[in-house]
């Protein structure tokens, strides 16, 4: 499980669209967002580096560590 603190996410685009760009890279993958606690959790395959990766593709702030 990798969990990611996130800036920038307000909406529900925001949701589907880190939701989609994990899922375009590993369709598996269970990935909730919490908007309120700014937060990405993903069961993925993934290393952690990529998904950071892939969320900062769709213009969102990741939180180093």
């Amino acid at each position: 499980m990798i969990e990611l603190k996130v800036s920038g996410m307000t909406c529900g685009h925001c949701v589907r669209a880190v939701t989609q760009a994990i899922r375009a890279e590993d369709p598996q993958a269970a990935v909730q967002v919490d908007l309120g606690a700014g937060t990405v959790r993903a069961e993925t395959r993934l290393p952690r580096d990529k998904v950071a990766a892939l969320v900062a593709e769709e213009g969102y702030q990741v939180a180093a560590g």
